[in-house]
């Protein structure tokens, strides 16, 4: 473990680029053979916002790191944070409990505060309009978003009291995560329920991108699936039911351009309906 720490201490600016190129290239070509849906679509050219939306989210984390440095040093020289206050514990324990820590700051409570706050729903509605999800979804987040994202993510380095080497693991494993749940990959029914217990599998992220309520408010889980089971958020529908995208924004042709994806957060809002086939 302590080999692995050393590591994100310093982890190079190229390799933490590798991981989001290798995921993204790996997950295509997984999704390409094992499809989960087999959209009737261009794969490149429906990638090519998402991609564009991946390079801004990449840019300002580059631009904002050194914040989270500063951060990560200061909760460091100054012994403060949740598992800084914790009696000593083992390495393995200390960077397992940062990363679950952070997990929830970062990614849970930020998605799902987006949704419950209806400015910042109609922020990340960018993220929801694909009507083709698959791994280059995974960061199609308005720049607004990313912004949004980077401050919880900055909360959490400082009330978890995490140091810059789980900062980065925590970030890389949310990068490949987020691009394997989002992969349109189709796993046996069986391997997915059982991983989704422990962690965010792609079925049980894919609901969360369901068209309708109540599914699309749930599921707001990136790393780990505890958070949705603790808090009630955790649903579960067959995957031959889905619908991607939101209702009432359904069109998919103005949902595919980068030009209206930047003002969609500007949009009159609308709630998404209730899906006619739930039942409490």
């Amino acid at each position: 473990m302590e080999t692995i720490i050393t590591y994100f201490e310093t982890i190079p600016s190229k390799h933490r680029s590798l991981i989001l190129v290798g995921g993204l290239t790996l997950f295509w070509l997984i999704e390409s053979g094992v499809p989960l849906f087999k959209f009737k679509y261009n794969k490149w050219r429906h990638a090519l916002p998402n991609i564009f939306f991946t390079l801004t989210t990449v840019v300002i984390n580059f631009a904002l790191a050194f914040l989270l440095l500063g951060a990560a040093d200061w909760v460091k020289a100054n012994d403060f944070g949740i598992i800084n206050w914790l009696p000593e514990m083992s390495l393995w324990l200390y960077a397992l409990l940062g990363v679950l820590l952070l997990d929830f700051f970062g990614a849970y409570l930020a998605h799902y505060v987006e949704h419950k706050v209806k400015p910042l729903w109609m922020v990340h509605l960018v993220h929801h309009t694909d009507h083709n999800v698959d791994t280059t979804t995974a960061n199609r987040h308005h720049p607004i978003e990313s912004l949004i994202r980077f401050a919880f993510t900055l909360l959490g380095v400082i009330v978890v009291g995490t140091p810059i080497a789980i900062v980065f693991l925590y970030q890389s494993l949310s990068l490949i995560f987020t691009q394997f749940t989002h992969a349109n990959i189709k796993m046996p029914k069986g391997l997915d329920k059982a991983l989704s217990y422990l962690i965010v599998s792609p079925d049980m992220h894919k609901i969360h991108h369901h068209y309708r309520l109540p599914y699309t408010d749930s599921n707001y889980g990136n790393i780990f699936s505890i958070w949705d089971r603790i808090f009630g958020t955790y649903m579960y529908m067959e995957r031959e039911k889905l619908v991607y995208g939101v209702d009432v924004f359904p069109d998919e042709k103005k949902n595919g351009h980068i030009g209206e994806l930047l003002k969609q957060p500007f949009q009159k809002y609308e709630k998404p309906t209730l899906s006619a086939d739930f039942e409490e």
